[in-house]
C-alpha cells in the first residue's frame, strides 16, 4: 500500500468495471485519487500467464483435479473456469460466508476485479426495464429513465468498443456501435423464421469486443479482437474490454491515480461534526495492519455484496446499523438473474457451410415478455442467449472412439446443433437480503457476510415460459431430437449479484438518489450492481459503466460548487 500520502481528493473502492470507470472520469476531470483494491497488482499482458497457451502446455490439458475440485467446490461450479485461468478467480477459504441458504457467490480478487473474466455482453436497458417496476407493480420506481442514461451509454461505448448491428428493437437499444461477427448460416436462418413466424428478433448481441479499431482504442494500445475465444485468461491484444487494459491504465496517464492493491477496505469513516464521510479504514492483506486514507468524496465499487458488507460494517453513532442506513434497508432487496434453464437440438442441412474463426460472442433472441403490457403469468423478462455449431465430426458415422478410423472421421465435421439459455429478470423481494454475522469473522476480522437468497414462483413461471416458447420456435425453424433442462441451481453462478443499496425517490423506501449518492452521505456514491433497483434482463455491466460515468461528472460539478 502507498505510505507516502493518505490525503486525496476522490478514493475509488473496488478495481473492476465501475471502479476503473470511477477512476478513469475523475483523474481525467483533474481529481487526485486513490483506487484501493484488496487483491493482487495485475499488468495488462505482463500478468496473464496462460493467455498463449496450448492445451498440452497446461499441467492437466484444462481441466480442474478432483483434489481442487474438492477443495473449492464453490469457483469449480462457475462458467468459463478452468486450469487456465484460475488465478483470475479466489480460492472459497479466502473469504469465508454464511449461506443462510444456498448461494454461490463468485469473486475475483486482483485489480480489474471481474473485468478480467466477465462475460462480455452490452445490451442497453429500454425504458421498458426502467419503468417495469412501476407499472406491474413489483419493487420501487427507478428514480431515473432510459433518457437520463443513454448519453452515457454512448459516452461507455465509444471508449471501450462494442460491437453489433443498429437493429431497431425497441427493448434493446441502439448504441454506437462497431461492426459485428457475422451470423452464421443456420443463425441467419432463425433469424428469419423468427422474425416471419412470431415477430421476435434474433440478432446478434452487443459485445465489448473491438472489431474494426477506432483511433481511441488505438490510443489505450489495444488492437482488433482475434476471435480466439481465450478471453478470460485475459487478452494480450486487449480485444476486448477491462479495467486492466483500458480504463485503469487511461487513468494512470493523467498523473492524477495513485493505486493500493492487496488493500481490503474495513469501513467508510463518517465524522459526526462534518457530518461527512471523510475517507477508508484499509486492512493491509499480508500484514493485517491497519491504515486510514482521507478524501472529499468516496465511489463504492466493491462489487455488488462486497459493497453491502462494507457499508454494513460502517458504523457510528450516527449511523448504528450502516452508513446511510436510516431506512434500514441496507443490504435488503438482493437480485441475480435467473440463469437455470436451457434447450438444444438438431437441425438438418446446411452442411456446405462452415464459419471462421472461434466467434466469441453469441446471437441473442430480445426480451419479447411482458412490455407494452402483462402477457405472461408471470411479471419480468427474459433475454435469450443462442448460437448454432458444427459438431467435430458425425457420431453417426463414427465406429471408433479411438484409433485411425476415429482419427479419419474426425477429417470432416458433422451436422449442426442449436442452443439457447435464459437470462432471466428476478422480482426485488425484502426478504433476499445480506447482513453482518454476528459471531464469525473472516481472516481480517472483518465480519462474515450472511447470504439469504432464493428463487421464488415467478422464477418458476418464467423458466416454463421460457421452454415452451423456445421449444416452438426451434421447432418452427425445424430443429429436433430438442432437450431442455432446468438445473435448479442456486443463486450466484449468474454472477449478476444486484441490489441492497438501491437507488430510489424517496429516502424512506432506498438508499441512494438519481446520482448515486447516499441519501444522507452526499459525499458517498455508489455504482456498481449494489445501486440496481430491479435487475431487467439484459446483462447489467454495462449500465454500472455508464451509471458510474454519469455519477462521476456529477459528483466533480459538485465538488466545484463546493456543494460537498
Amino acid at each position: 500500500m502507498p505510505n507516502n500520502n493518505i490525503n486525496y481528493d476522490a478514493i475509488v473502492i473496488g478495481s473492476g468495471i465501475s471502479g476503473g470507470w470511477a477512476a478513469k472520469e475523475l483523474c481525467e476531470k483533474g481529481l487526485k485519487t486513490l483506487l484501493v483494491e484488496r487483491g493482487r497488482k495485475v499488468e495488462h499482458i505482463k500478468d496473464y500467464p496462460t493467455a498463449n497457451k496450448a492445451p498440452w502446455e497446461l499441467p492437466h490439458r484444462g481441466s480442474i483435479t478432483e483434489s481442487f475440485r474438492k477443495k473449492n467446490p464453490l469457483i469449480t461450479r462457475s462458467a468459463g473456469f478452468g486450469e487456465d485461468n484460475a488465478h483470475f478467480f479466489i480460492e472459497d477459504a479466502i473469504q469465508p460466508y454464511e449461506q443462510e441458504k444456498p448461494f454461490d457467490w463468485i469473486r475475483g480478487y486482483q485489480l480489474g476485479g471481474k473485468s478480467i473474466i466477465w462475460g462480455r455482453a452490452c445490451q442497453r436497458w429500454s425504458d421498458y426495464e426502467f419503468t417495469g417496476p412501476s407499472r406491474f407493480g413489483f419493487g420501487i420506481d427507478w428514480p431515473i429513465r432510459y433518457k437520463d442514461v443513454d448519453p452515457w451509454y454512448t459516452h461507455v461505448e465509444k471508449f471501450i468498443g462494442v460491437c453489433g448491428n443498429k437493429d431497431g428493437i425497441p427493448s434493446m437499444p441502439d448504441g454506437d456501435f462497431l461492426k459485428p461477427f457475422d451470423l452464421n448460416c443456420v443463425e441467419q436462418h432463425l433469424k428469419e423464421v423468427l422474425f416471419k413466424e412470431f415477430g421476435r428478433h434474433y440478432v446478434h448481441a452487443r459485445w465489448a469486443h473491438i472489431t474494426d479499431p477506432r483511433p481511441v482504442h488505438l490510443e489505450q494500445g489495444r488492437g482488433k479482437c482475434q476471435a480466439r475465444n481465450l478471453c478470460m485468461r485475459g487478452c494480450p491484444f486487449g480485444g476486448y474490454f477491462s479495467s486492466v487494459s483500458s480504463t485503469i491504465p487511461w487513468a494512470e496517464k493523467t498523473g492524477n491515480l495513485t493505486i493500493a492493491t492487496d488493500a481490503v477496505v474495513h469501513s467508510i469513516l463518517y465524522d459526526e461534526k462534518k457530518q461527512k464521510a471523510t475517507g477508508v479504514r484499509v486492512i493491509d492483506a499480508h500484514t493485517h495492519e491497519s491504515k486510514e486514507y482521507f478524501a472529499k468524496i468516496i465511489f463504492v465499487n466493491a462489487s455488488a455484496l462486497n459493497t453491502n458488507l462494507i457499508l454494513l460494517n460502517s458504523v457510528s453513532k450516527r449511523f448504528p446499523n450502516g452508513l446511510g442506513n436510516d431506512s434500514g434497508l441496507l443490504g435488503k432487496f438482493i437480485c441475480h438473474h435467473n440463469y437455470r434453464t436451457g434447450i438444444g437440438g438438431k437441425i438438418n442441412g446446411f452442411t456446405d457451410k462452415y464459419f471462421f474463426g472461434r466467434n466469441p460472442t453469441e446471437a441473442i433472441i430480445a426480451n419479447y415478455r411482458n412490455l407494452d403490457k402483462r402477457d405472461a403469468d408471470f411479471v419480468g423478462g427474459y433475454t435469450t442467449f443462442s448460437g448454432a455449431y458444427r459438431e467435430r465430426y458425425d457420431e453417426s458415422t463414427a465406429k471408433e472412439t479411438i484409433g485411425a478410423s476415429f482419427k479419419e472421421s474426425m477429417q470432416e465435421p458433422g451436422g449442426w446443433r442449436v442452443y439457447a439459455y435464459m437470462q432471466g429478470e428476478t422480482i426485488p423481494k425484502e426478504k433476499n437480503h445480506v447482513r453482518l454475522s454476528t459471531h464469525k469473522k473472516d481472516p481480517y476480522g472483518i465480519p462474515q457476510l450472511v447470504i439469504s437468497v432464493e428463487y421464488d414462483e415467478n422464477d418458476d413461471k418464467m423458466v416454463k415460459d421460457f421452454i415452451e416458447q423456445t421449444t416452438l420456435m426451434f421447432e418452427k425453424a425445424g430443429v429436433y431430437d430438442i432437450s431442455s433442462y432446468d438445473n435448479h441451481q442456486p443463486p450466484g453462478l449468474d454472477i449478476h449479484e444486484m441490489g441492497g443499496c438501491r437507488m430510489g425517490k424517496d429516502p424512506k423506501t432506498s438508499l441512494l438518489n438519481e446520482w448515486n449518492q447516499l441519501h444522507h452521505c452526499k459525499n458517498v456514491f455508489v455504482t456498481d450492481g449494489a445501486c440496481m433497483t430491479s435487475t431487467g434482463n439484459q446483462s447489467p455491466s454495462i449500465l454500472y459503466m455508464a451509471l458510474t460515468a454519469r455519477a462521476a461528472n456529477y459528483a466533480v460539478d459538485q465538488l466545484k460548487k463546493k456543494q460537498l
